[in-house]
């Protein structure tokens, strides 16, 4: 028994060196791979994989090699106005001291099939719905646009020199430019005022069927309005991406974030791929990261893709891209970034 007892504990001891060994090594390899993807590789992102671009002659307006960039009015220019609202546009429209190259601007489906403009999916942050109709997180997809057209989308907007010159404006008194837009009425005024000299970035926010459903109507609309070739759509919801592939190749439109990873990777190790979108839209996080180098831009130009960059709101950063040559500086402030561009 003492003999049969040794022998087990040998093997049991045997077992356990191997298991520690290999736990060892496997450990070893999840650490390496994380310290090369996320530490080595990230700190060469300045380091060129391609030779400069300097010259383009594909179809795909929105690459600005030698040019300054293209200056986009995200969400209508929400530090400007209230975001979205006529009064936002009429702001970008008629300005006397700088000039917009696209408006960027949300939909999403209403529960009598209206695509209206804004950004969340609720109305709460933007209006006084809570007061209105007596509870939170009241949807789009829940109202008809005539309900919609009630509220007052100027009712927490503070302008730059903090105060709220609209709030608290019921019924009668909410001034027309600051309730919700419909997809038509936008269109409408601004193609009346710019015809196709505009461009527009337009994010479709729902997702599942509403999403899809969305979609037909943007480009029935779209088609309607003269504006698809000047227009970039996008969206953060994986169907209505495919979506977009499956049913309106034609359409330019933006990488997913998933996209924009895989892109970014791909940089990273020089690897060549086909790509189905025409524009990369980066965050002003991932802009101050490597995404925002003139390496990186130069490598989305060497396959034809424009880079954009959103929100970006400080001169620091407005000179920082500039100088690494983005295509589309979108900001909540484009008097801002013109003023910068400009100087």
């Amino acid at each position: 028994m003492k003999k049969d007892k040794l022998v087990y504990s040998s093997a049991e001891r045997a077992r356990k060196r191997k298991f520690r060994f290999y736990g060892f090594w496997t450990l070893g390899i999840v650490v390496s791979l994380i310290l090369l993807n996320f530490v080595i590789m990230p700190l060469t992102g300045s380091i060129a994989r391609v030779n400069e671009v300097t010259e383009y002659y594909g179809d795909n307006q929105y690459v600005r090699i030698g040019q300054i960039p293209l200056i986009s009015a995200h969400r209508a220019g929400g530090d400007l106005a209230p975001e979205e609202t006529m009064k936002a546009f009429e702001l970008c429209m008629a300005p006397e001291d700088y000039a917009v190259d696209i408006v960027e601007f949300d939909l999403h489906i209403t529960k009598d099939d209206q695509l209206v403009l804004l950004h969340d999916s609720t109305v709460d942050r933007t209006s006084n719905s809570r007061e209105h109709y007596g509870k939170s997180n009241v949807q789009v997809k829940d109202k008809t646009l005539a309900e919609l057209k009630e509220l007052n989308f100027g009712e927490n907007f503070q302008n730059l020199s903090g105060e709220y010159p609209y709030k608290g404006l019921r019924g009668t008194e909410i001034p027309e430019n600051v309730k919700i837009l419909s997809l038509d009425e936008i269109l409408t005024y601004l193609t009346s005022l710019r015809g196709d000299n505009l461009n527009y970035i337009i994010e479709i926010k729902d997702g599942g069927k509403n999403g899809e459903r969305a979609t037909d109507i943007l480009y029935s609309k779209m088609v309607e309005y003269g504006i698809v070739e000047n227009t970039i759509v996008g969206t953060f919801q994986g169907n209505v991406t495919k979506y977009f592939d499956e049913k309106y190749p034609m359409l330019k439109r933006s990488a997913s974030i998933v996209e924009v990873l895989d892109f970014y990777y791909s940089f990273l190790y020089r690897i060549k791929k086909e790509y189905k979108f025409d524009v990369l839209q980066i965050p002003k996080g991932l802009a101050t990261f490597d995404l925002g180098t003139k390496a990186f831009i130069d490598y989305a130009h060497s396959f034809g893709i424009s880079v954009q960059y959103w929100t970006i709101n400080e001169q620091v950063d407005i000179e920082k891209l500039v100088n690494a040559g983005a295509d589309v500086i979108i900001s909540d402030n484009p008097e801002l970034v013109y003023s910068v561009i400009h100087a």
